[in-house]
Order: structure tokens, then sequence, then C-alpha cells
């Protein structure tokens, strides 16, 4: 039965990393190494308790930094198109772009509007989309994985209607996102976009 136990634990801890969001995948792995702490305790096999206790502690200091990121860590910095930072990141990030949003790297040569979003003065996000006039058309949104957690989506949409943006529109893969989309407030229309009203 003890066994069961360890078992479980080891596949929590396995699973956490199959999850896109970083928050659930820590609080996953945290609980996963709980109960693989508590297994090697019971066997006697304390070099793997000292283990899962460190992830345990791990886990705990990542989730209290998310918990204290507010807005005011975020920066929204508009980009030109060819920017290198930009540039760097759909490159470094493009694998894992394209696993998110199936399709759309062939789309984002249209783009002719361009947003960095900054953690403390590191990358967190990026923006590409279309113009005209007051509302966008996004064609990426895009969130680098550790920040992956809704306070940055929150961020980006407080902040958009200081650059004259009220509303948005996505029409890109959607399958990844309707989680996200349907928590930012986006509404999907008869021809399958979503739009958002920013308020």
């Amino acid at each position: 039965m003890i066994e069961l136990v360890g078992y479980l634990g080891s596949a929590l801890v396995l699973i956490s990393f199959l999850m896109t969001s970083v928050v659930r995948l820590r609080i996953v792995n945290m609980v996963g190494s709980l109960i693989s702490c508590i297994y090697a305790l019971v066997i006697g096999s304390y070099p793997l308790a000292l283990m899962n206790f460190a992830l345990i502690l791990i886990n705990l200091r990542f989730l209290w930094v998310a918990a204290h990121t507010s807005e005011n860590n975020y920066t929204l910095l508009p980009a030109a198109r060819d920017d290198a930072l930009l540039r760097f990141l759909l490159e470094r990030y493009g694998e894992d772009i394209e696993k998110c949003f199936p399709g759309v790297r062939a789309g984002l040569d249209k783009a002719d509007t361009a947003y960095l979003l900054l953690c403390d003065e590191n990358p967190a996000g990026l923006v590409l989309a279309c113009r005209q006039g007051e509302s966008c058309e996004i064609l990426l949104d895009y969130s680098l994985p550790r920040f992956r957690d809704y306070s940055l989506g929150r961020f980006l949409h407080g902040r958009l209607p200081r650059e004259g943006i009220d509303r948005l529109i996505y029409r890109g893969p959607a399958e990844n996102h309707q989680r996200y989309l349907a928590r930012m407030g986006y509404a999907q229309g008869a021809d399958g976009s979503w739009v958002c009203e920013l308020k």
C-alpha cells in the first residue's frame, strides 16, 4: 500500500511537467513532492526525503514570487517590427510559439504594431498586431513560459487603452486558448473571431 503512495507522488511530479501554466505546474509538482517526501520518510530514504523537501521549498518560493508580482512590475514597451529583441524572442521561442499557436507564424509578417512586455526589465511576452484606428487585431499574444498566470494578460488589457486601443480582435488558432480568452473578457462572434471591448 505504501508503494502506491510513492507511485502517486512520482506520477504527480511527472504530470506537472506536462502543464503549460507554470503556476499550476508548481502547485502540482509541490503536492507530488510532498507525497514523495512523506513516502521517503516512511521507508527511511532520507536523501530522497531531503531532495523532495528542497523541491517543496523551491516551489513555495516561486509561488510566493508569483503572488507578489503585481502590475507595477510590468512594462509595455512599443517596439519596431524589426526590433532586435523582438526578433530574438520570436526565434528563441519559435518552437513553443508554434506549439501554442499552430500555423500562426506564417501570418506574422503582416503585423504593423508590436509590443514587448517586460517584468522588472526582463522579457515576459510579446504582442504582434494589425491596428485599425482604435481597434487592434491580435496576431500573436505570447507569454514566456514562466509568466503564464493571467497577470500579464490583465496588465496588457489594462494598459492598451492608454495606447488608444479600446477593442481587440483575435482570429487565430484558439483551441489552446479558449479559457484564457474567456477569462480576459473575449466573446466569440458568429464568424468564429473573438472580440474584447476594453473598458
